[in-house]
């Protein structure tokens, strides 16, 4: 059997339109499957539809978070109530399209413990997205020596290399980069991202910066070096800059550069700032290993009269 884990937020009716389609899909492929449906504080009746779901179908189960957690929560808490050989992460917006599913298992059961799905296009998202993820996957490749171009959440997991994220400790998880780090065999399939079906993105310039800043501070210390190398840098250039006044001073020119000396001020000062944001980020994350709080909670769940011993266990 495989887990199909599907965070949902705000997604109102589309949680019917997505649990149809993946019906269709998977029951068409002959598939025994699973479906965690985790609500991660929706405020509209995304939860409701879950439920109705749920009673209507053995196959579908759901969390409902006891608030907004964030989708990498989310995440976590689906895999973790995940009882199959094999769980799939998917969007439940039909922006992932299912029909890659079948192919993904195909693939697993060919020796891959870690099937990815690579963007052959980014129709479905908007300028920001589309520049943006290209330069922070391209970035956080470059830093970390994880290979996140093109990549998506949308990815299967063999159960081994499910343990194997699920031991990792930290707090501030990033799935896209624990997944990829882990290793394993791996194997990847191309994907077209598709339009909304439904409403529009709860993605906002904000939150992809969160992400983004979460994703490389979790991962790696490179911005930490990158300050100390830049004030190395300037440190350099104010010795150089010193010698140079001393000796037009010892030579009898007179040593004028106000607007100069100002600019560099600004300069520094900027970097300076910088600089304690970024170690400010390291703290903040410290701060939130050390607290060791949940990274989730639930509040209730929705399933049907079968409940398999995955689910039997969490409850206890």
């Amino acid at each position: 059997m495989i887990s199909v884990v599907a965070p949902v937020h705000n997604e109102g009716a589309g949680v019917e339109r997505f649990v149809a389609r993946l019906a269709d899909v998977l029951a068409g492929a002959g598939l025994a499957y699973e479906l965690v449906l985790v609500d991660d504080g929706s405020t509209d009746d995304s939860w409701n539809f879950v439920v109705a779901q749920a009673a209507l179908d053995p196959r579908v189960r759901g969390l409902q978070l006891s608030r907004n957690f964030g989708k990498e929560a989310a995440v976590l808490a689906g895999l973790e109530h995940a009882a199959g050989d094999a769980v799939v992460v998917i969007d439940s917006d039909l922006q992932h399209p299912p029909e890659i599913i079948p192919e993904m298992v195909r693939r697993w059961r060919q020796g891959a413990h870690v099937v990815e799905a690579v963007k052959r296009n980014r129709t479905g998202q908007g300028l920001i997205g589309r520049v943006g993820g290209r330069a922070f996957n391209k970035a956080f490749t470059g830093l970390t020596r994880v290979d996140l171009v093109d990549a998506t959440d949308f990815r299967l997991l063999a159960r081994p290399a499910l343990e194997a994220l699920l031991r990792l400790p930290e707090h501030s998880s990033f799935f896209r980069g624990t997944s990829s780090w882990i290793g394993f065999r791996r194997s990847t399939v191309e994907i077209d991202i598709a339009e909304r079906v439904g409403g529009r993105s709860r993605w906002t310039f904000g939150s992809l910066f969160r992400l983004a800043v979460n994703g490389l501070t979790s991962f790696t210390s490179a911005p930490l070096h990158l300050v100390t190398m830049v004030g190395l840098g300037f440190a350099a250039f104010a010795v150089l800059l010193g010698a140079q006044t001393l000796i037009r001073w010892i030579g009898g020119d007179s040593v004028a550069g106000f607007p100069t000396v100002i600019l560099l001020l600004l300069v520094m000062g900027t970097f300076l700032l910088l600089g304690l944001g970024v170690i400010g980020e390291y703290l903040a994350r410290i701060h939130e290993e050390v607290r060791g709080r949940p990274r989730y909670l639930v509040q209730e769940r929705a399933e049907h009269s079968v409940v398999p011993e995955q689910w039997a266990r969490a409850k206890r």
